[in-house]
């Protein structure tokens, strides 16, 4: 989920802030703090997007021809209209105003990203740094995170559109030095020329994953690691803002250091997946993750608070580094961008479902048994049990890649 997006939802949930001229009415800005569903189900509208999009640009990326190749023209296309969006959503007045253009955000954002993400594997040099690769892509996303919540927080505070406005210029400044780059360096060649329709599309996904017991377990492991993420990335802020009574400056703040965590965490990952596996050092790092939210759970100490961020950040940083690196030796010759749309369709799945759920729960347990943080104590069920229940797809995977010959 785009950062400055739910920065703007949570402006909009704040108590006791000083409205502006953008903002909704008072009373309606009140009544929104207590729609955790609502505001789950339009962040959620980023999987939705998930489900359909990148299986289609990822694979068209796979056939098109042009003069600079394939997949850089998605880039591009996608990215000037995503930008708009984005700063569209900043002066947008109502929370029915941003799903809609948050939907065509999305839809834009992920015909740029899919085959962006598939050059990956067009342009590795070998499999046996694609752990480092994604620690070195991971650090880089770490790094845009953090600075997105924290100064996304700070810019927040000075004007509602300001972070809006700031990350469509960064989002297009970002893009156009990468297809620089690329022209310079040159582009991977691509086998194939046809454009093959949505339903064939869908078609050969489906007999790649009935075919491969190894695909099947990846696929829902991977959403529910998206799942935990998503849910942690709707809610966090409005965790500590309404929950603990943080200032929002202050939770920018706090984000950004766990940011700085999760960096050491992805950095690490990358090396140690590449020299000892990358599906073991997911299995150990899930089981600090999943241990670092559930004692959020069941606490709102903070020496306790501060104990347990550390395995949340490690434990995340490492997952996120190495599961697009664990798919790649999955994928079949000359499909990497339906494989990578097959990634995203993963993807979505759990971000439709973790900011869902975790809404739900808020909603529930805020007069019950987490009244004290107003119910946001209850998204940490939701990561915790996505967390532990991917292990149990992770082990199937790890069988099934034994199974195969050659193993």
């Amino acid at each position: 989920m785009c950062p400055r997006v739910t920065s703007h939802l949570t402006s909009l949930v704040m108590p006791g802030r000083r409205p502006t001229p953008l903002d909704l009415p008072v009373g309606d800005t009140r009544r929104y703090t207590h729609q955790t569903a609502v505001i789950g189900v339009i962040i959620g509208s980023e999987g939705i997007m998930a489900l359909w999009v990148p299986l289609l640009a990822g694979a068209w990326s796979d056939r098109l021809r042009s003069r600079i190749g394939g997949r850089l023209p998605f880039v591009v296309a996608g990215a000037v209209p995503a930008a708009a969006m984005l700063v569209l959503i900043g002066v947008l007045p109502s929370l029915a105003a941003i799903a809609g253009v948050a939907a065509l955000f999305f839809t834009f954002y992920f015909v740029a990203y899919e085959p962006y993400r598939a050059m990956y594997p067009d342009l590795l040099e070998g499999e046996d740094i694609a752990g480092r690769a994604q620690g070195t892509q991971a650090v880089a996303r770490g790094i845009g995170t953090g600075c997105a919540l924290l100064g996304g927080g700070l810019l927040l505070s000075l004007a509602r559109p300001l972070p809006f406005a700031v990350g469509g210029f960064v989002l297009l400044a970002a893009v156009g030095a990468f297809v620089v780059l690329v022209l310079r360096r040159g582009w991977a060649e691509q086998d194939g020329h046809d454009l093959t329709r949505p339903r064939h599309l869908a078609a050969r996904l489906r007999r790649l994953i009935a075919h491969e017991r190894a695909l099947r377990a990846y696929l829902i492991a991977n959403a529910l690691w998206e799942m935990a993420l998503a849910a942690f990335k709707a809610f966090v802020i409005l965790y500590l803002t309404i929950g603990l009574h943080y200032e929002l400056a202050s939770a920018s703040l706090i984000v950004g250091a766990v940011a700085v965590v999760i960096l050491g965490g992805a950095a690490a990952a990358g090396k140690l997946g590449d020299r000892f596996g990358s599906i073991r050092i997911v299995r150990v790092a899930l089981w600090a993750y999943g241990a670092g939210f559930l004692v959020l759970v069941f606490t709102t100490s903070r020496p306790l608070i501060i104990a347990a961020i550390p395995f949340v950040a490690l434990g995340g940083g490492a997952v996120m580094t190495l599961a697009y690196a664990i798919l790649m030796p999955l994928m079949p010759e000359h499909e990497h961008g339906l494989m990578t749309g097959f990634y995203s369709f993963s993807r979505g799945l759990g971000i439709i479902a973790g900011p869902i759920l975790a809404g739900v729960l808020i909603s529930i347990t805020g007069s019950g048994p987490f009244a004290s943080t107003h119910g946001f104590q209850a998204m940490w069920i939701v990561c915790a049990g996505a967390a532990f229940a991917s292990l149990f797809f992770v082990g199937r995977l790890r069988r099934a890649l034994q199974d195969r010959p050659g193993h």
